[in-house]
This record gives structure tokens, sequence and C-alpha cells, in this order.
């Protein structure tokens, strides 16, 4: 099986609340890690941005979770590529909360300074965060 990186977009919907971050995190990372799916989530206020690595088909079965997962409206997906190595294999799941995504960072890599990852390429989403996990790889 191909080795596998989606990178989507979604909005949260009034059944999100503040505590679904710490359970959608903890899930995950038990999760993936029996599966040996890694990535990133970036979240905001009001938007998820997820990378996730992984074999075509558990990149698929999260996907199809998501895309039934009443927390999250506007599902877009950014990026769907088959690639030769893992950029967060690292992490189960690293987290970037909206306070520690830069206003410099996001204006590299959209037209604004302010997040929002619908407003973003495939490709700026992914470079994005590629530089949100080289500033994590310093800061730990």
């Amino acid at each position: 099986m191909f080795l596998t990186r989606i990178i989507y977009t979604s909005t949260i919907t009034e059944k999100f609340s503040v505590k679904d971050v710490d359970d959608i995190l903890d899930e995950a990372r038990s999760n993936n890690r029996k599966k040996e799916i890694t990535g990133m989530l970036c979240f905001s206020r009001n938007h998820f941005l997820q990378c996730l690595e992984a074999s075509r088909s558990c990149v698929n079965e999260i996907y199809h979770k998501i895309l039934n997962d009443e927390r999250h409206t506007n599902i877009v997906l950014l990026d769907y590529n088959e690639i030769s190595e893992r950029e967060f294999s690292d992490w189960s799941m690293a987290y970037i909360p909206n306070s520690d995504i830069s206003e410099a960072i996001n204006l590299k890599f959209s037209e604004s300074s302010k997040f929002n990852p619908y407003k973003m390429s495939g490709d700026s989403a992914h470079k994005m965060m590629l530089a949100l996990r080289d500033n994590l790889r310093v800061e730990t």
C-alpha cells in the first residue's frame, strides 16, 4: 500500500465545544500510534487544518470519518498525494493552537496574516505546516 498524505481544512459547528479539541487529540494520538499514522493539527477559534500521513487505506478511512463527524462542516480537501517519506514522522499528532500560529508565518503562506486555511492552496498549507513543524523542533 502506498504512503499517502492528505491536508484538509474544516470549520467547527455548533456541536463543537472547546473540550472537543483535547478529546480529538487524545483519540487521534492513541489510534494513530496503533495504525502508524503521523501528522499535525492546527486549530484556530473556527478552523481546523490537518495533515495526515499513512497508508492510502488508513488515510481514506480517517478522512471518511471526518466527513461524517458532526463537529466539522465545510470540509475541503486541499492536498492528496502519494509520498515517498513522512514529514511528520516524529508525531502521532502534533498540535498547533491558534496562539502558536504566528502572523508572520500566516502572511508568508497566505494572502493575510490572519489564519484562514480556506484562503490557502494545498501547497501553501503544506509548506506552512512544515514551517510550523520546524519551529516546534527548535522549541523542544
